[in-house]
């Protein structure tokens, strides 16, 4: 046999076994963490049993609309499973969604996600359909047009690699802002493969709702640049699913969710599904909507209290008070950002300066080994801060 060709075989050969070997060895590492997964303890924070519903929904949600991998109706399933009342559908440029429904006991509320040529601009509560909309066209045209259909703008995505919103103008318009988001968490996971990535992937094969949480981690630039924006007036903040069915729906849904209080929206919905979409609708766009990475615990007691709840401002030297639900010692923490300093009994937040606070509460959650670590559970949108008031 020729010395070449038996040289290129055996580098062939050993070739062959050094990818076998790694994926041997992303296996085994992934089968540990897949044990460990066994041993994930949800929720973090237990239940009141006497506590009133709160109104729970998913928003940023694709079907077989756009990309999605399922139609409204498994949507709608996962959504009950997950014990969700509503969902807000957000196709790609779907000009002409179908009117809200109620389906298998779950409010399906018509939404949209537009692509710009400046990024994504999510959309909802649009009262009349969108006009001269294109795919890709000037941020401003579809900013302008979200407005005029009485809908609210959020942006999506907004500091993600792939799709950041990169006009600075409309970013200043824009009411609303998603601040955490599972596709982008699952993106920046991507960056980190060994040490957020794999431990997820392997987690899921025995808790899929562990394995997502996995994918939770800080993310310092959102926070940053949302304060920012919401120095010059109060700002909506959101968490997105951006669920396109990979992760499973019902998974996603049982991690994150976005929730209403007892007295911002006193359920049950109407059965109407055109008033229960506008109920949904406008208490999502007020301010008062609480992000919730559910799989560590209901919200049932949480309060933020000490601003004026219509202009969600205060002066600055006001005190924030942060109310806790009931938990065991050291698994909760409130964490602030922006102009407010956390006080040494951990519940309150004295507004420093003018501009804008984002106070979040942490709890302590399993972790990717057998131990645990910080992530966010409840995410208000921010307080402003204002100047005291002269004379005061």
């Amino acid at each position: 046999m020729d010395p070449r060709v038996k040289s290129a075989k055996r580098l062939l050969s050993l070739g062959v076994r050094a990818v076998l070997g790694v994926l041997l060895l992303l296996l085994g590492i992934a089968g540990f963490f897949a044990f460990a997964a066994g041993f994930a303890d949800y929720p973090v924070v237990a239940p009141t049993p006497t506590a009133k519903p709160w109104i729970r929904g998913a928003y940023h949600v694709h079907t077989t609309r756009s990309d999605g991998h399922g139609t409204p109706a498994k949507v709608a399933a996962a959504a009950k499973a997950a014990g969700l009342d509503f969902v807000v559908l957000t196709d790609h440029n779907d000009f002409k969604p179908p009117i809200a429904t109620w389906m298998d006991g779950v409010l399906l509320i018509p939404g949209v996600e537009l692509s710009t040529s400046a990024g994504h601009l999510a959309a909802f509560g649009m009262q009349r359909p969108l006009q001269d909309m294109k795919p890709w066209g000037p941020p401003e045209q579809s900013v302008a047009a979200v407005e005029a259909a009485g809908g609210t703008a959020v942006l999506a995505h907004p500091v993600q690699t792939k799709n950041p919103w990169k006009d600075e103008a409309t970013a200043h318009q824009v009411p609303g802002f998603e601040l955490y988001s599972a596709d982008t968490f699952f993106r920046q996971a991507l960056h980190s493969p060994l040490s957020r990535l794999l431990p997820a992937l392997g987690a899921s094969l025995v808790n899929p709702v562990h394995g997502v949480m996995l994918l939770v981690a800080p993310e310092p630039e959102p926070t940053a640049r949302f304060l920012e924006l919401a120095r010059e007036r109060p700002r909506l903040a959101l968490c997105a699913h951006d669920a396109h069915g990979l992760p499973a729906y019902e998974t996603v849904f049982s991690a994150l969710d976005l929730e209403f209080p007892p007295e911002l929206l006193p359920g049950p919905l109407s059965r109407d599904a055109r008033e229960a979409e506008a109920q949904v609708t406008q208490a999502l766009a007020s301010t008062q909507a609480l992000c919730v990475f559910r799989a560590l615990g209901a919200p049932d007691g949480f309060a933020l209290e000490g601003y004026d709840a219509k202009s969600r401002e205060a002066p600055v030297g006001a005190v924030l008070t942060v109310r806790l639900p009931e938990h065991d010692p050291g698994t909760l923490e409130v964490r602030v950002w922006g102009e407010g300093r956390l006080s040494p009994d951990g519940q309150h937040v004295e507004l420093t300066g003018p501009g804008a606070v984002q106070v979040e509460v942490w709890a302590h959650a399993p972790g990717r080994f057998f131990g645990h670590e910080w992530r966010p559970w409840l995410v208000p949108s921010p307080v402003r801060v204002v100047p005291r008031p002269p004379g005061i």
